[in-house]
């Protein structure tokens, strides 16, 4: 799966390591998705898409096969 948090993070002048604070977890988790290696839960993309006042749907990008 594909997201735009790399992109919107760095718009913000967000590290990761605050990004990851604000939203409960940690940089590791922060780097393996904006490298597409991990897959958000529900709630932790609820709680990015807060970050960035944003909807799920345009932070995370949903591919059909």
């Amino acid at each position: 799966m594909n997201n735009r948090i790399a992109e919107l993070r760095k718009e913000r002048k967000v590290t990761q390591e605050e990004l990851a604070r604000a939203v409960s977890t940690t940089r590791q988790t922060i780097i393996s998705l904006e490298r597409g290696r991990y897959n958000a839960s529900l709630a932790l993309a609820h709680r990015i898409a807060r970050f960035f006042d944003s909807t799920i749907e345009d932070i995370f990008l949903f591919e059909e096969d």
